[in-house]
């Protein structure tokens, strides 16, 4: 099978200079505090990279890492259903935010990363608990069918077909099948932008929003952040490339396909609007950024946060990393807006650039800030592990052990909380702005 022509202007990284909408800083001086604190310490295991022979251990690796630092929000229920997929049922887990209403719900559905290898309903626990808390609406997350065990048109038929179901089926869960938004990090934000674009060519369902988190939309060319950002910030040149091998092992003569490729489709007009977020220090940066000009070009609002301090993979951390509260809570804002608008209001489209950052307001020497940062950090995951443990053990009360989370009985936290809005302020400064 010939592959299609890749589009030339997706060859060369984006640049801030003459573009607008693009970022001013692609990439900071150095990786937010907190974050160069948590590499520190992930830096130390070997993970190495993705192989057949590893792929297990990678796999638990991952679950683990997802688990622990992850900040796993109480939401008022959590259930796993099976929904009909072209090969079998598809598990799926729905959260829900609140106790269900007479009405229908709108529904979020997230795909999971996991350079389409990895990952699960439980990687994704965290992040969807802390969306359904913020967005108010139910959240649904998917797992689909992974490589190297099935070829890459499996997983988005799986995703495509889960879409399709809660869009006519989804009032048996409670959920309004024409309120729908879909949305997915890494791996799991080509696959909603995939289906994005599947759904609009085919006349499926009417998606209110896209959040495509860190995504990789071209699978057949590299970006010069691959090089820029090529070691140290979990994400690796060496772990694309050996994904990129797996991959190629079933699927090399379909990488340019707009199904796998989302961003080599020439047709990206009438998309449902986009929430995009990048890192700076992520090695596919250039290939979200890329594709948020394309979407622009082709007339599709798009929200871009842009995170130049963080690295692939940080909001999955939000147990220890207040940017990724950050990024959930603004992509859980973004959702109220588009699937919950004001009565009698058509949803708002935003098209705009917003840069956040962590600037601090004290320099402190490198080791003695590692430090401060760390064991701050450290303190609020152990209260909270604590808090959780208590949650569980007075689930059956009709106060669910709330008092466990009192700012009393949390001292780290609370003061971690005072030391960084005096400290580390989240800034967020808005550099672009469309029609």
């Amino acid at each position: 099978m010939s592959q299609p022509t890749p589009d030339l202007r997706l060859l060369t990284a984006p640049t801030p200079t003459g573009t607008p909408g693009l970022p001013t800083r692609l990439r900071a001086d150095q990786l937010d505090g907190e974050s160069e604190a948590l590499l520190g310490v992930l830096n130390l295991a070997r993970r190495g990279t993705i192989t057949h022979d590893t792929l297990r251990a990678q796999r638990k690796g991952w679950e683990i890492s997802a688990r622990a630092l992850g900040r796993a929000d109480a939401v008022a229920e959590v259930r796993n259903v099976w929904i009909p997929g072209p090969h079998g049922d598809i598990e799926a887990r729905v959260y829900r935010p609140a106790a269900a209403a007479a009405d229908a719900s709108p529904a979020f559905i997230w795909f999971h990363g996991g350079a389409f290898m990895i990952g699960g309903l439980t990687t994704a626990d965290a992040v969807c608990r802390h969306i359904a808390r913020v967005s108010g609406v139910v959240v649904v997350s998917v797992r689909y069918r992974l490589a190297p065990e099935h070829d890459l048109y499996a997983g988005r038929a799986d995703c495509l077909a889960a879409v399709e179901w809660l869009a006519r089926e989804g009032h048996t869960l409670g959920i309004d099948g024409a309120r729908l938004a879909v949305g997915g990090d890494s791996a799991g934000g080509n696959l909603a932008a995939a289906v994005s674009q599947r759904c609009t060519e085919q006349g499926g369902p009417a998606l209110r929003l896209q959040v495509l988190v860190y995504p990789a939309t071209n699978l057949s060319v590299e970006f010069p952040s691959k090089q820029e950002n090529a070691a140290g910030y979990l994400l690796t040149s060496d772990g694309i490339d050996s994904i990129h091998d797996i991959l190629r092992e079933r699927d090399a003569d379909h990488l340019a396909d707009p199904w796998v490729s989302p961003a080599l489709n020439p047709q990206l007009a009438g998309l449902p609007p986009a929430l995009v977020l990048t890192a700076g220090f992520d090695p596919i940066r250039d290939d979200g950024l890329g594709y948020t000009q394309l979407l622009r070009e082709a007339a599709v609002p798009v929200e871009l946060l842009h995170y130049p301090g963080q690295f692939h993979g940080f909001v999955n951390f939000d147990g220890v990393l207040r940017s990724a509260r950050d990024a959930l809570e603004r992509i859980g804002t973004a959702l109220r807006a588009a699937l919950r608008p004001a009565v009698g209001q058509p949803a708002p489209a935003v098209n705009r650039t917003l840069e956040i950052t962590i600037t601090p307001a004290l320099t402190l020497p490198r080791a003695g800030r590692r430090l401060l940062t760390g064991s701050l950090m450290l303190g609020e995951r152990l209260e909270s592990w604590r808090a959780r443990a208590t949650r569980r053990l007075w689930a059956r009360s009709p106060r669910g052990g709330d008092w466990a989370s009192a700012p009393l009985l949390n001292p780290v936290t609370t003061c971690r909380a005072q030391v960084a809005r005096r400290l580390a302020p989240i800034q967020a400064s808005e550099t672009f702005c469309g029609a």
